[in-house]
């Protein structure tokens, strides 16, 4: 087993841990905590396969982007609301069943799977077909989530204002 494995295996579980957490504690600024964890270890995952480009922008957009966003929405709106916000699982078993049957897919996809697969070679310098490609065809994607982030603090500024 080499390190790489080790560290592997050490990042899913913290990965399931938090994931797991997100859905089942009762506190909802705890669960975004928690999905603020396992969004940084899905970008652990993709820094293990050697894509410190898609680590950074899983880090940038989603742990520190979205998190922020939705962190300050929850705290807007429990200033707004008095109370404490507090979530509810109600579908608990019926979400263990969909969660199962997507593991059991998944697993029967890996089984199948071929083990050996040889990477492609990459490029010297891969900033130039990088900075193509955000520009080419994922601008307009690239332009949208700026734009939802931007009317997601809207939101959240429309609800926490008051009506003085």
């Amino acid at each position: 087993m080499t390190l790489e494995m080790v560290g592997f295996w050490m990042v899913a579980a913290v990965l399931v841990a938090s994931s797991l957490a997100v859905v089942l504690t009762p506190n909802l600024f705890h669960a975004v905590l928690y999905l603020a964890a396992a969004l940084v270890a899905t970008g652990l995952v993709f820094l293990l396969l050697d894509s410190p480009f898609l680590f950074a922008v899983q880090l940038l957009l989603y742990a520190v982007g979205v998190m922020t966003v939705v962190v300050f929405a929850i705290m807007l709106t429990e200033r707004l609301v008095g109370e404490r916000i507090v979530q509810t699982s109600r579908s608990l078993l019926n979400g263990a069943v969909v969660a199962g049957a997507v593991f059991v897919g998944v697993v029967g996809f890996l089984i199948r799977a071929p083990r050996s697969v040889l990477r492609p070679t990459l490029d010297a310098d891969a900033i130039p077909a990088i900075g193509r490609a955000l520009v080419g065809p994922f601008a307009v994607t690239l332009e949208l989530l700026g734009l939802l982030l931007v009317v997601a603090l809207l939101g959240a500024l429309y609800f926490a204002r008051t009506d003085e």
